[in-house]
């Protein structure tokens, strides 16, 4: 028996409520009203509420996006003709993400404990799995010895610390001075 696919204006539905979350997010934080969720994305609040039941439910489902989204920008970009720019392009949209999304990630990853959940987890390795696809195709124009994970500390570094995600691209311009090979 296949799965049941939810009918198509729930689709709908569920989608304009995470472009509305998202947008009310980024004007606003992590506190946005449900109420205005629902009505901005042009729903009724049980709506809102029979697609996500909690406020942690809505914040890991915008989280979520945010993270496939990198992804994704990162695959599209494994075809890039220089495989070091692509790296250094997704690496600057990754710094943006840590400057700007820092605070969603750490609402939507924190279990009831104050421990990171297993969702943290899978969307720390699909990050990591897509810095790592990039860093091997730039492997021959990289410092010998340089890995993904050394990118992402040094990057997650400066976004986290400058908390500016243009000055944190500008600090990541100068990394990848750094981890070039000279030649």
């Amino acid at each position: 028996m296949s799965p049941v696919r939810p009918r198509a204006d729930a689709s709908r539905n569920a989608a304009r409520l995470l472009q509305a979350a998202r947008a009310l997010i980024a004007e606003g934080g992590n506190d946005v009203a449900l109420d205005e969720v629902a009505r901005r994305a042009g729903v009724g609040n049980a709506t809102l509420y029979r697609h996500f039941p909690t406020r942690g439910d809505l914040l890991v489902a915008v989280y979520a996006d945010e993270v496939a989204a990198l992804c994704e920008r990162g695959e599209h970009l494994l075809t890039a003709a220089d495989p070091l720019a692509a790296l250094f392009d997704w690496l600057d949209a990754f710094v943006e993400h840590v400057a700007t999304k820092r605070p969603l990630a750490l609402a939507a990853t924190e279990g009831p404990t104050g421990r990171r959940t297993a969702r943290f987890d899978e969307w720390h390795a699909a990050i990591n799995a897509t810095a790592s696809a990039l860093v091997k195709r730039a492997t021959p124009r990289l410092r010998p010895g340089v890995t993904a994970s050394d990118l992402l500390t040094l990057v997650s570094g400066t976004a986290i610390t400058t908390g500016d995600a243009a000055r944190a691209r500008r600090l990541t311009r100068l990394i990848r001075d750094g981890v070039t090979a000279p030649g």
